[in-house]
Parts: C-alpha cells; structure tokens; sequence
C-alpha cells in the first residue's frame, strides 16, 4: 500500500514540475503556452502563386520553345530580353525542303521557335503579358486552352499544334496551371505579333 503512494505521488509531483515548464505568468492569470504551427500555403511551397508559377514554368521547359535565343561559343542561350515572347514576327520562313521534313519527322531553327513536320510549320506563341501575347487573355482562356488543346484558348477552334505537349499539360492540377498564369500575367510584356501557323506543303 505504502509503495502505491510512493508511485501516485511521484507521478503527481512530475506531472506539476512538466506544467509548470509549460506556464507563464500574464498579468497575474497563468497561461499555458503551446508550440506554434507554421502556416501552410497553397502555393507549392513558394511564397506567391507568381513564384510558384515561374517555377513551374522553368521546370517544364516552357523558355526552350517560347524564348528566342543567342547563339554563343557553347551554344544558344536565352534571350533574356526577349523572355517567353515567341517565334520572332520579323524572323523569315524557315527555309527547308518541307516535302522530306513530313515525310521523315520534323526539323526546327536553331533558336528552337519554329517546327516544321507533318502538320506544317507551327511557330512558338508570345507568352508575355503584351496584348499580342497574353495580355487579353483570361484564366478560364488559358485552362482551355492547356486542358482540351484549344487553339487561343477560344472553343471551336483547331487544336494546339506540335511540338506544344498540351497532352500533359492537361494532366496538371487546377492549382498548377492557375499559378502558371498568374506568372505569365507578371512578366514583362514584349510586343510580338507571332506568325500564323502554316499549312502543310501542297495544301495551301
């Protein structure tokens, strides 16, 4: 009997001297304090659904086709200045024998904003914030757009043309493609009226 107090009382005087570590003295009235739980975000882990967005269009790779490039010693690099602006209008046709190329595959320019294959020749869009980009554009449009392959995000219209891999864009969740466009809501718009994609060769 004697050795069950000794156990109930050691239990008590731990369980005060455990409170007591977690009190502090407000004002006269004692108040237990409690570890404090960070906030959780819905934005990937990034602290804006921009940043996350950027990330997200970096990851994907979406600057090797819509970025214009610099040719160097070690190859192209991005144009910096010219971010996510599409297939330059100024640029020429791409001069190859389109005939082989959608016979055999597709071929592209050496700056990656131009394709020509089976369907023709599709040119990169401006996805800058500039009216001639983006800037118009709604977040129901670009949803569309990413997830039925609808050409300007616009239904009843033809479908996004290669080497654009809508397919998988389709597969990302709301959150992803809404942070996507919120960062291309934010960049830097660049005046570019990209060309018009063009039929296959014999079908003009």
């Amino acid at each position: 009997m004697i050795k069950t107090y000794s156990i109930l009382l050691i239990a008590l005087v731990s369980g005060g001297y455990f409170l007591s570590g977690c009190k502090s003295k407000t004002s006269g009235t004692t108040v237990i304090t409690r570890p404090v739980i960070a906030s959780q975000t819905d934005y990937g882990g990034f602290p804006t659904q921009v940043k996350w967005g950027e990330h997200l269009v970096t990851i994907l790779g979406c600057n090797d086709c819509h970025t214009p490039k610099k040719m160097t010693a070690e190859g192209p690099v991005l144009d910096s200045s010219l971010l996510l602006s599409g297939h330059s209008g100024q640029m020429p046709v791409v001069q190859v024998d389109r005939v082989q190329a959608q016979k055999n595959g597709m071929v592209a320019t050496n700056d990656l904003t131009s394709w020509v294959g089976p369907w023709g020749i599709s040119y990169a869009a401006n996805l800058t914030s500039d009216p001639t980009g983006l800037g118009n554009w709604t977040a129901d449009r670009f949803m569309l757009a990413m997830r039925k392959g609808a050409f300007m995000g616009m239904p009843n219209t033809r479908t996004i043309l290669p080497p654009m891999p809508w397919q998988d864009f389709a597969a990302m969740t709301d959150g992803e493609l809404k942070a996507i466009f919120a960062y291309l809501e934010s960049t830097r718009p660049v005046h570019n009226n990209v060309l018009a994609a063009d039929p296959p060769a014999g079908m003009h």
